[in-house]
């Protein structure tokens, strides 16, 4: 394990599933590798049960290139790869309950439960990928530095500023000062006015969007300590931040990675956003209370009328009574 997280050139993490291994260093293999690669990724269950010529044949490659892509996945030999394969897309079959193959492409004559069950078990599998190659010590460690922090600068560009928009609003709740940038010129003169004891994280899937490394370098430059989400710990992004989390994808048919990244980057962020509230636990419960007051008068409950009818309560004396006893808005 380094600082990055798993080094996939190297060590690679024991809760790393195979295909979570495969998806993490496929845009860094040579052209020939990446073609078994994609031929596992695409159908992981009709690759598990061919032999080493058979998937040599259907990549277009030789026994000996699949040979040298299963020792870059940590292997000695496909004997190891096909049984880790298998043996994990079967428990990923039997805890859905469902005979879905995740490999399969979702057609646009498919009707939609059955597209309905393959998005499930897609997110389902991408979830626990995360889970299993997820750095806790990087976890606890960005949990401790925001929860400690004077203001964090969030950054991300198209859907990431979607997850880091869900990031700043949490924090914002409990009393954490962040922004949420998503635009480079902006987040540039803010990332510049940063500084030690303040906190930094950028959001890319791919961790090559240039906007958000350049935002956080810039951040790191001034002595900000600074934070990546990304599925890939060899990208431009993990290289410029101090604390690598790391998440997984599983992309389906009309959901690329962008995409079918935002499931395991929210989770990921409220495991984060969940452990800064337990370590400012007084603050965070004072805020709760505070804000959820704040806007109960916005809160509008039924209540019937003589003729049966339910009208809508809206004063702010009577929402008050609709605020959870926690805090929480309802």
């Amino acid at each position: 394990m380094t600082e990055h997280g798993p080094d996939l050139h190297g060590e690679i993490a024991a809760g790393d599933s195979v295909l979570a291994r495969v998806r993490a260093i496929q845009s860094e293999l040579p052209g020939a590798l990446q073609r078994v690669a994609e031929l596992v990724l695409t159908n992981p269950t009709s690759a598990a049960r061919a032999t080493i010529v058979e998937l040599a044949e259907r990549s277009s490659t030789s026994p000996a290139t699949v040979t040298r892509f299963c020792r870059a996945l940590g292997f000695e030999g496909y004997a190891e790869l096909r049984l880790g394969i298998a043996a994990e897309t079967g428990r990923a079959a039997r805890a859905a309950g469902w005979t879905v193959d995740i490999g399969r492409e979702i057609l646009p004559t498919d009707p939609l439960d059955r597209v309905l069950a393959q998005i499930i078990a897609a997110d389902a599998r991408a979830l626990q990928d995360t889970s299993g190659r997820l750095d806790l010590d990087a976890v606890d460690r960005a949990a401790s530095a925001i929860a400690e922090a004077q203001r964090v600068d969030i950054y991300g560009i198209g859907g990431s500023a979607l997850v880091g928009a869900e990031l700043q609003l949490c924090l914002h709740r409990i009393g954490i000062p962040s922004w949420a940038w998503t635009e480079v010129h902006n987040g540039l003169a803010s990332s510049a006015l940063l500084g030690v004891g303040d906190i930094a994280l950028g959001i890319s899937n791919s961790g090559q969007t240039r906007e958000t490394i350049e935002m956080l370098a810039e951040a790191g430059s001034h002595g900000a300590t600074t934070v990546a989400l990304t599925s890939y710990p060899k990208s431009p992004l993990a290289d410029v931040a101090d604390i690598v989390l790391l998440t997984s994808t599983h992309e389906t048919t009309f959901r690329p990675d962008a995409l079918s990244a935002r499931h395991p980057q929210l989770v990921v962020l409220d495991l984060v956003y969940v452990a800064v509230a337990q370590r400012t636990h007084e603050r965070s419960d004072a805020a709760f209370q505070v804000t959820a007051r704040a806007v109960a008068g916005h809160r509008a409950e039924d209540e019937p009328t003589a003729e049966g009818k339910r009208t809508r309560r809206t004063s702010a004396a009577e929402a008050t009574k609709g605020v959870n006893p926690d805090g929480h808005f309802g």
